[in-house]
């Protein structure tokens, strides 16, 4: 005869008529915190009046235009900050907008989260390859001539 099973308050038991829980639908919740607070500012914005959300827009377009012409070869500047900052004024107003906004977010978010997640041979290796970056680039402006500093 088999032994019976342990009674299942006995440490190492393990009762098989478990039911499994039932997967939770999600709410939302696992989106990023500024992903949610972008949909809050939104219901806020839209109670504010026509003048000031057009001149919302207006900014957020020049800013997207600022942004992209200091993203240039040979400009210096923030110029993806400042795109970010136009296309943010832009998703209080637009649904295509906050939707890129909210790619942009989540993305950054697992950028961030993948880079804690490391190790630390990874980080050294990043390091090393950045510094024969720049070395490169100082040999190369020594060897062709090229100024280091505009003067």
């Amino acid at each position: 005869m088999a032994n019976p099973a342990p009674p299942p308050d006995e440490p190492g038991a393990t009762s098989a008529r478990a039911p499994a829980s039932p997967p939770k639908p999600s709410t939302g919740d696992d989106k990023p915190k500024l992903v949610r607070e972008l949909a809050e500012r939104k219901a806020r914005h839209k109670e504010r009046s026509r003048v000031y959300r057009v001149g919302v827009v207006v900014v957020g377009v020049v800013l997207i235009l600022a942004g992209i012409l200091l993203s240039g070869p040979g400009i210096p500047g923030p110029g993806f900050a400042v795109i970010l900052v136009g296309l943010a004024l832009l998703a209080l107003e637009f649904d295509r907008a906050e939707r890129v906004l909210g790619r942009v977010i989540v993305w950054a978010d697992r950028a961030k989260n993948r880079a804690a997640r490391a190790t630390t041979g990874e980080k050294v290796a990043v390091g090393i390859l950045a510094a024969l970056g720049i070395a490169a680039c100082v040999a190369a402006a020594l060897l062709w001539d090229i100024p280091l500093l505009p003067v």
